[in-house]
């Protein structure tokens, strides 16, 4: 996993497509019809991308919905990474005779 802070997906729309275009947030909110609000609070990192958002973006920029969606998860796992701390040793290590097994059939 990355130790480097990911660049979160408003960063992206702001540097990569708003700036170098010369559209404001407000031209870009009318364009794919939602309040200036959204698009302000996603490029101050206030809020995450939404599939609906990410389907508005691609369309409009020549991307795939997957681009901004991964943009946010990766942000999202840095994030959670963070807050976490230490993970638990997992139950099942493949090539290891040594694991719990789960007996689903005894769970009823």
């Amino acid at each position: 996993m990355t130790k480097r802070k990911p660049t979160p997906p408003g960063e992206i729309l702001q540097e990569e497509y708003l700036t170098p275009l010369g559209l404001t947030q407000k031209e870009l909110a009318d364009h794919i019809g939602c309040d200036v609000k959204v698009i302000n609070r996603l490029v101050n990192n206030r809020t995450r991308i939404t599939a609906s958002l990410a389907l508005k973006l691609a369309a409009v920029f020549n991307t795939s919905p997957e681009f901004w969606l991964n943009a946010q998860k990766t942000v999202d796992i840095y994030e959670a990474s963070q807050n976490i701390g230490q993970l638990s040793a997992p139950l099942i290590v493949l090539g290891n005779t040594a694991y719990h097994q789960i007996d689903y059939a005894s769970l009823g």
